[in-house]
């Protein structure tokens, strides 16, 4: 975002304090000499893991002011008017409480601006001129922050969901025709699919079903139908609306369901509709079985150190190799990397380029030229730190979202060098004539022992 955009969002929040959602592009920022680059631990609150007592709460960074976490609006109006503090992309977090507690401990341990852009509005007024500080994931720090979050919130959904599809104490009550129901979920659910043409989807893809249930029975006793959300004057009236109107479906464009299906927490940042054009979106058009314009688009994948670009990945390697000392091959087959273990290293290096920092000996450069010359000086680009420090799940989080190298990766044998498909591996077998012997003797025995002793 360039500054004068920048100004106007923090100009438009202030005026109107609905919150900030906007992206954030390239600012003035220098990332902070501590980046992290291993998962974060979450606190639960400022002083400690002590729970919150009450309604849930999200405190003010800077003040001891608290708001209901329904009413994120209005400590982001607050904080904006009060701190002069915006925090970009806020529908990209995923536990908004956690991600405030963060930060609220990390501002009480440096100063706000080791980790904040600043953004001066009316910079043609010198005497009311602003300072705002610009909270986002151009800071690295910032982006873990809001991986780790996204990880452990589908994990928490996902445990939930499980719990629900084994639980067979549910206890609901059709909206349609008040039959009651007992045992597992699915019996409600598949009742008003089949009986009433009401279906929401299928049970497994549904999560935190009760509150789900309770959220559309309100609904209605407030006489309002279930997908245009027009707000009647009787039940009998409603009811012939959502028959005739074939309205016996919940509404589609309604962000307050997306919390209870499963797909909306698989992906940061995206909902069930963009996975889903994802996956379809490439076959609209195609006639079906007709392969005749199938074409072969080049990788255009790029290096790892500096901005070249190859229309294949053996090119690439090779132009690593021979600029940058770096064998992405040989490396792959001394330690015997599978493709996941590939992923993290190249997301681990992506990022340590991107913050212009060699891995090898930690030095911190002013700019990826300087950290390339380093690197090929001090040939450190082949000398990889320890397993442990880039074996880690966050990286299984692209650092560039485009990444195309990430796609051509494999763990098969076709990426091996020419000579190493070429060498002829003797395989000599045991005489079998004495079996009993053979089977005290057998250098078998030995590795079923050895994959005992590590197992």
């Amino acid at each position: 975002m360039a500054a004068t955009e920048a100004q106007g969002l923090v100009a438009g929040q202030r005026e109107d304090a609905a919150g900030v959602h906007g992206g954030v592009g390239s600012l003035d920022h220098e990332d902070s000499e501590d980046c992290i680059l291993e998962p974060l631990s979450l606190p639960e609150s400022p002083g400690g893991s002590t729970a919150l007592a009450g309604p849930p709460s999200v405190p003010c960074i800077f003040c001891e002011e608290h708001f209901p976490v329904a009413e994120q609006d209005k400590l982001l109006k607050h904080m904006i008017i009060e701190h002069k503090i915006v925090i970009a992309d806020v529908k990209l977090v995923a536990d908004f409480q956690r991600y405030i507690l963060y930060w609220k401990k990390r501002f009480t341990e440096q100063p706000i601006t080791d980790f904040c852009s600043v953004i001066r509005i009316n910079s043609t007024a010198p005497f009311e001129q602003d300072n705002y500080f610009l909270l986002c994931d151009v800071l690295p720090e910032d982006r873990v922050l809001r991986e780790e979050l996204q990880k452990q919130k589908l994990k928490e959904i996902l445990d939930q969901q499980q719990h629900e599809r084994n639980d067979t104490s549910f206890r609901g009550t059709c909206m349609f025709c008040t039959e009651e129901f007992h045992g597992n979920r699915s019996v409600l659910l598949n009742h008003m699919a089949r009986e009433h043409a009401f279906n929401i989807g299928l049970p497994d893809n549904i999560v935190n079903c009760a509150e789900f249930l309770h959220t559309l029975q309100k609904k209605l006793d407030n006489l309002q139908c279930l997908y245009c959300e027009k707000t009647f004057r009787d039940k009998n009236t409603l009811k012939d609306h959502m028959r005739k109107k074939q309205h016996r479906r919940i509404n589609p464009k309604n962000r307050d369901y997306d919390r209870f299906y499963v797909i909306n927490y698989l992906e940061l940042g995206k909902s069930w509709e963009e996975v889903q054009l994802e996956d379809d979106r490439e076959l609209l058009d195609l006639p079906e079985d007709d392969w005749s314009d199938w074409q072969e688009y080049p990788v255009c994948a790029v290096c790892l150190f500096c901005e070249k670009q190859e229309e294949t990945i053996d090119q690439l390697y090779v132009h690593m190799k021979d600029t940058h000392g770096f064998d992405l091959l040989r490396i792959k087959s001394e330690l015997g990397l599978n493709f996941y273990q590939q992923v993290k290293l190249v997301n681990f290096i992506r990022r340590q380029v991107h913050q212009c920092r060699c891995y090898s000996c930690h030095a911190k450069f002013r700019s990826k030229t300087k950290l390339r010359a380093h690197m090929e000086e001090a040939k450190h680009a082949s000398l990889l730190p320890d397993r442990k420090t880039w074996d880690q799940l966050e990286y299984y989080f692209p650092t560039y979202e485009n990444d195309a190298l990430l796609c051509t990766l494999s763990d098969s044998e076709s990426d091996l060098t020419a000579q190493e498909r070429d060498e002829n591996v003797p395989v000599i077998s045991e005489d079998t004539s004495k079996l009993r012997a053979l089977k005290r003797s057998s250098v078998l025995n030995q590795l079923l022992l050895q994959e005992c002793l590590e197992n």
